[in-house]
This record gives structure tokens, C-alpha cells and sequence, in this order.
């Protein structure tokens, strides 16, 4: 199946770049177009006060234009690093998981990270990309981190 979708779930993280990096070079091998898609989970910021401080609140509207302006950065360096692979780009509005899992609707692929911004950085895998894999409804590519030394697979002398 070529000319078809690889949705790629887009967060700020090193993670979620790894996955566009990697949609970008499947896209290329298949004659893919690629739509990253970020999900604005609101509200995402609150608190008007923590112990006296006060805190910004961000409306939705704040956490759109956010999340389009991270959009577009990704977009652009895709487009820069990829100009014949089509990019289009997605906010959407929900639970990350189920929310990309509906964005991949008749996708030929669903590429995520291992982990995105969440608070739990010991796990292995994240709540999104663990929700992805066990509802999605085309294939999904769980996109591993980039190996630190000497954890190439490669023995050490």
C-alpha cells in the first residue's frame, strides 16, 4: 500500500522528535504523506495560586496557539529535511491516546514515542504510546529511544 497517512503523535519531547524522524524515513521508502498531530488534553493549567504564588492559567485558546506554534516548528524542519514527503500538521482535542488512535483512522501507521512529557520518566513506556498499542486500529510503531553508549546491541571490549 503506498501514497497512504503515517500519523505521528507530537509532544515536546526528544521521544516524539524520534518518531517524526522516523515517519519522515518511512514516508520517503513508501510514498507516504505524514500528519503530525498534537492532542490538547484541557484543562491542562489551572491553579490561579500554589502556597500564595501565583501561577499563570492558560486558557484554551493559549494552549491552541502553544501547541500550533510547536506544530509548525516540527513541521517546518520536517519539511526542510524531507522538502518531498508532504507534512501536514493537526490539533486535536482530547485523552492523547484515544485521541490518536482516532486521528489514525484509515493511516496506513501510527508512530509514537516510548514516552512523551508525562511525569513518570523511569517507565519504559508511556501511558500514550501503551494505550496505542493495545487499542489502535492500523499498525502502530512505538519508535525506541536513541541508545546511549554502549547500548548499541554492540559488545564493549
Amino acid at each position: 500500500m503506498t501514497g497512504s497517512t503515517i500519523v505521528v503523535g507530537v509532544d515536546s519531547s526528544a521521544g516524539a522528535q524520534r518518531a517524526v524522524d522516523w515517519a519522515l524515513e518511512e514516508a520517503v521508502a513508501h510514498g507516504d504523506s505524514v500528519r503530525l498531530v498534537h492532542v490538547l488534553q484541557y484543562p491542562a493549567v489551572g491553579v490561579g495560586s500554589v502556597a500564595g504564588t501565583a501561577v499563570p492559567v492558560f486558557g484554551h485558546d493559549d494552549l491552541k496557539q502553544l501547541a500550533c506554534k510547536m506544530l509548525e516548528v516540527a513541521a517546518a524542519r520536517a519539511r526542510k529535511c524531507h522538502p518531498g514527503v508532504m507534512v501536514e500538521t493537526s490539533v486535536v482535542k482530547g485523552h492523547p491516546g484515544g485521541a490518536l488512535i482516532e486521528a489514525a483512522k484509515g493511516a496506513r501507521l501510527l508512530a509514537v514515542g516510548t514516552r512523551g512529557r508525562g511525569g513518570f520518566k523511569g517507565m519504559v513506556l508511556g501511558s500514550v504510546s501503551s494505550t496505542c498499542a493495545h487499542h489502535g486500529r492500523c499498525p502502530v510503531v512505538i519508535v525506541p529511544p536513541a541508545p546511549r553508549d554502549g547500548e548499541d546491541g554492540e559488545e564493549q571490549p
